[in-house]
């Protein structure tokens, strides 16, 4: 089954310009961009999926290009990671069953997040979209309240029904737990959800058709759209396997992923 991997990358980010090519130092002082992180976490990806990197920014091609990635070229016009993934696809000419929108600010995605979402997917004859979630352990759960507590927008949380289905997205932490005791290694309630999607080409032609809805505007989440059009997306849960995750949404997250490197050995 063709599956393209698509990583999305603009340079004009609102809350961090630049953040693509922003560098990240590895256990081993070796510092990589973190587009270039990205781009290697997609490779890892068993299956021999197409890896390319969708940007609207020559800086970006450029770099992108040098280290070896295959670049399309996308329109400025694009809102989000997913309308410039659909762009992309129409811009290689289709042809692949199963297309994955890797955000190129999540350089710690394991490959077996990306291969269980794929696996879910085409197992679901019906979903149209499915996205990966990962249980939060209190140590994430606490910086999740640390970056809600000083105003910034860092991690997105989901809540699913008993059919795993997605029932809301949000940059609030969600749902309410009533305590905020957890121990670092304990299970929550809350799931993080991860930078991840994988669509069929329908959903993805149908949803850059779509205006935004209000609540894709206010949260400012690209899969909301899905769940305003009451479009199903089913919601997977992955497994850490002793590896850390999260995303690069603010400056501040740059040490926090550093040290996360370091701690897991990763070059």
């Amino acid at each position: 089954m063709p599956v393209l991997i698509v990583i999305p990358a603009r340079y004009a980010s609102s809350r961090y310009p630049g953040k693509p090519l922003v560098e990240l130092t590895g256990a081993t002082g070796e510092k990589r961009s973190l587009i270039r992180r990205s781009w290697e976490a997609a490779r890892q990806v068993s299956g021999a999926p197409r890896v390319v990197v969708a940007t609207d920014d020559d800086r970006i091609r450029e770099h992108a290009e040098a280290f070896g990635a295959e670049v399309v070229m996308t329109s400025e016009s694009c809102r989000n990671g997913t309308e410039r993934c659909a762009e992309a696809y129409d811009a290689l000419g289709g042809g692949f069953d199963v297309v994955v929108n890797l955000q190129g600010d999540a350089p710690l995605t394991p490959p077996w997040f990306v291969e269980r979402l794929v696996e879910e997917l085409v197992a679901h004859e019906t979903a149209e979209v499915a996205t990966p979630v990962l249980r939060a352990d209190g140590a994430a759960l606490k910086g999740f309240r640390e970056d809600r507590r000083a105003g910034r927008v860092g991690g997105t949380t989901a809540t699913f029904g008993a059919d795993g289905t997605a029932l809301y997205f949000s940059k609030e932490v969600i749902p309410y737990t009533g305590r905020d005791d957890y121990a670092e290694d304990e299970a929550t309630p809350v799931f993080h959800h991860v930078g991840a999607y994988a669509y069929r080409p329908s959903a993805l032609g149908a949803y850059a058709r779509w205006p935004q809805g209000p609540l894709e505007t206010l949260e400012g989440l690209e899969q909301l759209r899905f769940l305003e059009r009451r479009v199903p997306v089913l919601c997977v849960e992955v497994e850490a396997r002793g590896r850390q995750f999260w995303e690069l949404n603010n400056p501040e997250d740059v040490p926090r992923i550093e040290a996360m490197l370091a701690k897991m050995q990763v070059a």
